[in-house]
Formats: C-alpha cells, sequence, structure tokens
C-alpha cells in the first residue's frame, strides 16, 4: 500500500493553507519584552483623558459615560500587554490584546478583579486616573490612582434671597 502522490494541474484549484494573522494591526506593536529591550529607553505616553477618569471600579465598563474613549489605544507606542501597578494597594493587574491594549482591555481587566466586591470592600472604589512614573521608565508599567469620591457632579446653586 504506497500514497499516490498527485501534483495540481493548472486546471484544477491549488489548495493552499490559510494565512496566519501573525501581521501586527496596528503600525507599531511591541510586546512588553519588545519594548523593555529598546535601546534608548522610551517614555509611555498616555492621552490627556487618561488622567481623569473617575469610573467606579466595580461597575461594568459599559456603563463608563464616555464609551468613545474606551476604543482608544491605551498607550503610545502601543503594546500587547501592560500592567497596571496599584501603588495604594501593591497589586498589579495586567491587560492584554494582541491588536493592541485598548482603554476597553484595561477597564474589563480591572472590572474583572472588582466586580464581586462591594462599595464598602473596596478601600478606593473610584479609579481617578492613570500615569506614568519616572521610575517605570523603560518598562511596561502604568500606574492607576484611586480616589473614596467620584466626579464632582455640580455645585448646586442655592435659592433665596
Amino acid at each position: 500500500m504506497s500514497a499516490d502522490v498527485t501534483e495540481a494541474s493548472p486546471s484544477s484549484p491549488l489548495k493552499t493553507r490559510r494565512q496566519s494573522s501573525s501581521k501586527p494591526a496596528v503600525a507599531g506593536l511591541l510586546s512588553a519584552k519588545e519594548f523593555e529591550a529598546q535601546d534608548p529607553k522610551v517614555e509611555l505616553k498616555l492621552i490627556k483623558d487618561a488622567a481623569k477618569i473617575n469610573w467606579k471600579m466595580n461597575t461594568h465598563p459599559k456603563d463608563y459615560p464616555e464609551q468613545d474613549l474606551l476604543k482608544k489605544l491605551f498607550t503610545t507606542p502601543p503594546l500587547k500587554s501592560i500592567e497596571l501597578l496599584f501603588p495604594q494597594t501593591g497589586l498589579t493587574i495586567t491587560a492584554r490584546n494582541l491588536k493592541g491594549v485598548t482603554f476597553q482591555d484595561v477597564f474589563d481587566a480591572i472590572y474583572k478583579h472588582n466586580k464581586k466586591r462591594a462599595d464598602d470592600e473596596l478601600s478606593e472604589p473610584y479609579l481617578a486616573g492613570f500615569y506614568v512614573d519616572e521610575d517605570d521608565l523603560g518598562h511596561a508599567i502604568i500606574r492607576v490612582g484611586a480616589g473614596k469620591e467620584g466626579a464632582p457632579i455640580g455645585k448646586k446653586k442655592k435659592g433665596g434671597d
């Protein structure tokens, strides 16, 4: 019993295997190891809106009022994974996306960790914002600021005389 080997003729369609999607979806996409291995240490940059988030960490990200922010890339240069460090508690959470980490990925990672916790179990339930510390230059680490209160709703004017 021998296996028959036939060659594809020009008239018969060639069987090809499906192309893998190993090409990066975003130009300049780096893994955390590639980012840390760069010779001149590059600073991670966040968009201006990342400094003031005011999101309750145990509520689902779909309830966040600024849904357009969730679609934006989290860092420049874009990374496949990033570590989020909570300096208040020492907790580290990793957000991952092979096409580049977005705010949605970061919110999902934080929510996944806090979704079963009640408000009174969290010492600081509101995510105040994100920032890059000088100590973390050249590392794929973003620090997370948390607070006890949410965003101010606005001052009510006192009526009267």
